[in-house]
């Protein structure tokens, strides 16, 4: 039997399908367009597309985002949608901070075997930064020929956590092949948000976060730190599946000792994650269960495997929303903790645009460590650039509460968004669609 929930969503969505009632221009769903692209034998990529909805301008006079969300193995067409930047909320109500309204949006979910992609064979899930960002290659060049509306719109790569990560990649051979002549769009820059670029330089850098406010004491810093150790020890030695699971035992760790602080605000608390009998599985589950699992939320996963399925209509029966991306994750264990800084350098020595934001109250990839491994970038201008100071920005004229910090130089620019966690769409959707709006050059 159909749920309320399900009931009241599937009429909601009619009616904003058809623009029905009072809603405004800016209120309704924007023209849109999805579907799937075979990148590799036995996969399956999907797409969804969100035309810019503005009242003032065509979406031809906007630029088109591509938004990759983090894990691996978390949506883009779901959590990155319905949760951070689409026309729709989770309940399906208009998003008054929606990204749609500065540009139009291409979520993917990505690597192959998250959200709504998948594999048919366990052996073609990626093991690798590479593959993923062949894949997109694929995606991104049937995406441009297809929509041939979108080459010559400014085109940008926005991206969330481990999202960031595969975004560096995907920008560069993206750079690449359009010098190449082998794609044809107008790519101008990458954001990397919140991203794991470094994540040895996250875990070193989370015991002296947590005591600086008073999240450990004394004790705690010393087990911390010790663990940090041994993650740096691994990584030293080029052993990153080992490094993975030390890293999971640090965040046990952290837990323990901050009463569950939450790895992605450290103004909130996690209730505890599962046990599991076996070690290193534990390990893996835990890992899953923390930055996976967590953007697969009940609420969300009913909506995309009940209306958001419904409507698309293209969904193979024999797909569930979410159903691999555990197998997403563990797939790419190896390749987790590899960094990923001289991908960035290249991208600046490219003279590709490159931004970084940060939310303030993140843990797991806290400010102190994406700083830490910006000051290991062989940018020439480096030295320059981290000389300058910062400008203070607010989210409206109208505002006298500092919102952001930023600073910029040449092709690099770094924004320090307050009030933040992980997903700075959900806590500073204003402050987040300004800084869009200044990275896709709308507004300085």
């Amino acid at each position: 039997m159909e749920s309320l929930f399900t009931r009241r969503v599937a009429s909601l969505l009619f009616l904003l399908a058809l623009g029905a009632g009072s809603l405004t221009k800016q209120q309704r769903e924007p023209k849109q367009a999805w579907g799937y692209v075979p990148v590799r034998s036995n996969t399956s990529m999907f797409w969804w597309l969100y035309y810019a909805n503005n009242s003032a301008k065509n979406f031809t006079e906007l630029p088109l985002i591509l938004w990759l969300q983090g894990g691996p193995g978390g949506s883009g067409c779901g959590f990155g949608n319905f949760e951070e930047i689409g026309p729709l909320d989770k309940d399906l109500k208009p998003r008054r901070t929606t990204w749609v309204q500065a540009a139009s949006v291409l979520f993917v979910d990505n690597p192959v075997g998250t959200g709504f992609s998948y594999v048919n064979d366990s052996s073609a899930f990626a093991k690798d930064i590479g593959t993923v960002s062949s894949d997109m290659m694929v995606l991104l060049g049937e995406f441009f020929k297809s929509k041939t509306e979108f080459q010559t719109v400014p085109f940008y790569i926005f991206s969330e956590s481990y999202g960031g990560k595969m975004a560096a990649a995907i920008a560069l051979d993206l750079h690449k092949a359009i010098e190449a002549g082998k794609m044809k769009c107008n790519f101008l820059g990458v954001a990397l948000g919140d991203s794991w670029i470094s994540p040895l330089d996250s875990v070193l850098s989370w015991g002296p976060y947590l005591y600086s406010i008073s999240l450990l004491d004394d004790q705690g810093l010393e087990e911390v730190t010790a663990a940090a150790k041994k993650v740096l020890d691994a990584v030293n030695k080029k052993q990153y599946k080992l490094a993975t699971l030390l890293w999971s035992a640090t965040e046990d760790i952290i837990e323990t000792n901050t009463n569950g602080v939450s790895f992605y605000n450290i103004m909130t608390s996690d209730p505890p994650t599962a046990t599991v009998s076996d070690h290193e599985n534990l390990h893996f589950v835990n890992l899953y269960q923390r930055h996976v699992k967590y953007l697969h939320k009940d609420k969300l996963s009913d909506l995309m495997n009940g209306p958001i399925r419904k409507k698309l209509k293209v969904i193979p029966s024999s797909v569930k929303w979410g159903g691999q991306s555990q197998d997403v994750f563990k797939h790419m264990a190896e390749d987790f903790m590899r960094p990923a800084i001289n991908i960035v350098d290249n991208l600046l020595a490219a003279n590709v645009n490159v931004t970084i934001y940060n939310g303030q109250l993140d843990l797991i990839v806290d400010t102190m460590g994406q700083e830490a491994w910006v000051r290991k970038l062989k940018w020439p201008r480096l030295e320059k650039f981290s000389k300058q100071k910062w400008k203070p920005l607010y989210t409206c004229s109208k505002s006298t509460d500092t919102a952001a910090f930023y600073k910029s130089l040449d092709n690099l620019a770094f924004y320090w968004i307050l009030k933040a966690g992980h997903m700075v769409p959900v806590d500073q959707g204003d402050m987040a669609l300004k800084m869009v709006r200044m990275v896709t050059q709308q507004e300085h």
